[in-house]
């Protein structure tokens, strides 16, 4: 029995997307190469459709360029590349989850921590800050030259004072260039973290990023099923998609009759 042609809008019609699409899938390799009739048509195959399937699923969770990746190591057979790519994701996730944990015990201990005592300042200065987060008071003026940090200046001394709202994005900012984080994601977060304002807000935006790790989590589960497919079909298969070979896998519906390329 020979392999069941598939053509581009086969492959497209199942996941709503359009056949050209499907063709630039192919041409970054994430589909391996599809076979060609005498005139010129492209020759798709369950593989094909198990390739898709699997970098789709696996696209919400990794993101296009890693999935991307993930797809032609497999067409390589290079599983030590593979792996990586997926540790890595998964190792990024973790980091993440583990400065969103920090990010939330450092609000919590300012939310809980006693007021600042009132002083001619009423606020730390650049020195006083860089010790006890731990920096130097130049990596303070440079957050705040990045738009992350807002001190005020002391009328009597012109000395830059932190209030405890800038105390606090400064801790914040500590984690998260810790995490690896860009000053420009900082910043990003920073605002949202004043724009949230009070601490309901702040639980509430805390509370979605922590969603947001889990449905990414959820979603390489997804795709590493998917993915499990596409590998034990590609171990069973003898090879690169070839015309007039056999291949198990589920149909797609559409019709025999090519598509044009």
């Amino acid at each position: 029995m020979a392999r069941r042609v598939l053509r581009p809008v086969d492959l497209a019609r199942e996941h709503g997307l359009s056949t050209q699409a499907v063709r630039n899938y192919e041409d970054e390799g994430i589909l391996p190469p599809a076979e060609r009739s005498g005139t010129g048509y492209r020759r798709y195959s369950a593989v094909h459709a198990h390739a898709l399937r699997a970098f789709l699923a696996l696209r919400p969770g990794h993101g296009h360029r890693t999935a991307a990746a993930i797809l032609r190591a497999a067409h390589r057979r290079d599983e030590e590349v593979l792996f990586r790519l997926l540790d890595q994701t998964h190792a990024d996730l973790l980091r993440e989850r583990d400065l969103l944990d920090e990010v939330t015990a450092a609000l919590d201990a300012l939310t809980a921590g006693p007021a600042p005592e009132e002083g001619p300042s009423t606020g730390l200065t650049v020195g006083a800050l860089a010790h006890q987060i731990g920096v130097r008071p130049a990596t303070l003026r440079k957050w705040e030259k990045a738009g992350i940090l807002s001190p005020r200046r002391d009328r009597a001394t012109g000395y830059r004072v932190y209030p405890p709202d800038a105390v606090r994005d400064a801790r914040i900012t500590r984690q998260l260039r810790r995490g690896g984080y860009r000053l420009s994601q900082v910043r990003d977060f920073v605002d949202r973290l004043r724009g949230a304002g009070d601490a309901a807000a702040l639980e509430d935006l805390l509370h979605e990023w922590r969603a947001r790790i889990g449905r990414q989590s959820r979603a390489m589960l997804a795709g590493g099923r998917r993915l499990g497919d596409y590998l034990d079909l590609l171990s069973s298969d003898a090879g690169p998609v070839r015309s007039g070979e056999e291949t198990d896998g589920p149909k797609i519906r559409g019709t025999d009759r090519a598509s044009r390329s």
